[in-house]
């Protein structure tokens, strides 16, 4: 099948579905430049992109309410992104500048806006879940009536943590929903070879936790699903695990070929892109022209150039700069 699949609106309206093809962009547009910026050498560190899971970023984040928390990976530009962290802060701290969301000391595995309900991006598989856990039980204990989400990969679902936690939010009913990205590859492991269980979704059943499996590029699907598992959570019913199915179209980290992959593999599921998949839709239905959404892509690069040129100018991280964070002296 060579055409592009559409997605079901869903009776969404306009502004609605403009708004997530923006937060769309606004996360590739992001993730675009960082590579050419790694790629030219003006940048430096590391990053792991996530390069047509956009849409899970998005539609999931699109479903909570401003108190609402959420935990990252290692891959985590567009859930920051999607929970409202500026672009600005975050090209900062790409760049290692004071003016970075974690005054330029993380990095991109572990940014982070306690302000914006970012509880942190995290290097190490799975890191995210208990703490994630952890704020849904603060929720419930202080009756916040807020909701947490953890983000996680597929790799992750073989890890202590992610069945410890589960337990926990199983028994005590907190509300938190567990997300996780299939994207198919633990780096460069299939979940086929390192499952018995592959089926995420299923992974929940033996500690009472519903959940369901969905088009991780169908934005307006994991939209409507995440709203159905964010309600349930807040109203006091307990967790839900959501597995979204996936895919990065580039390598695991940077410039890394992603070689174990076959070609023709990789071409279906560029057919799949969900950025093009909502675009062709909303044209499709009369909601919007190709030149209207040409205006928003373009007004995404132009933030992000600006948010580049910004990080550029701003204040390089220095060794006075760790005396004040950790150890309170001041700056000389």
């Amino acid at each position: 099948m060579n055409e592009i699949p559409r997605i079901d609106l869903r009776g969404l309206g306009r502004e609605e579905l403009l708004e997530l093809y923006r937060r769309m962009e606004r996360a590739r547009q992001f993730e675009e430049k960082l590579y050419y910026l790694f790629l030219t050498g003006i940048m430096p560190g590391t990053m792991h992109q996530a390069t047509g899971q956009e849409a899970v970023a998005v539609g999931v984040c699109t479903a909570l309410e401003e108190g609402d928390t959420i935990t990252s990976t290692h891959r985590g530009h567009a859930h920051c992104i999607a929970k409202g962290v500026p672009v600005r802060d975050m090209m900062c701290e790409m760049f290692a500048k004071r003016g970075g969301s974690c005054r330029g000391m993380g990095g991109s595995m572990h940014l982070t806006d306690f302000d914006r309900g970012m509880l942190g991006a995290f290097g190490i598989v799975g890191a995210g879940i208990p703490i994630a856990t952890g704020a849904a039980l603060s929720a419930k204990v202080r009756k916040s009536g807020q909701v947490s989400i953890a983000f996680f990969g597929d790799g992750a679902i073989n890890e202590g943590v992610f069945h410890e936690s589960l337990n926990m939010a199983g028994l005590w009913k907190l509300p938190v929903v567990y997300v996780c990205e299939n994207n198919h590859y633990a780096l460069s492991m299939t979940n086929e070879r390192s499952s018995a269980v592959p089926e995420a979704y299923r992974r929940s059943a033996g500690y009472g936790i519903p959940s369901k499996r969905v088009d991780g590029n169908d934005v307006v699907a994991v939209l409507s699903e995440t709203r159905g598992a964010v309600d349930r959570a807040r109203r006091g019913d307990g967790p839900f695990l959501l597995e979204c199915l996936t895919y990065r179209i580039r390598g695991h980290a940077r410039f890394e070929p992603g070689d174990y992959r076959d070609d023709a593999e990789v071409e279906r599921w560029k057919k799949k892109d969900p950025i093009q998949r909502l675009r062709l839709s909303v044209v499709d239905a009369g909601l919007a022209s190709e030149p209207d959404l040409d205006a928003i892509r373009h007004q995404e690069a132009a933030e992000i150039d600006e948010a580049v040129e910004y990080a550029k100018q701003d204040r390089d991280v220095q060794s006075a700069d760790y005396r004040e964070l950790i150890f309170k002296e001041p700056l000389s």
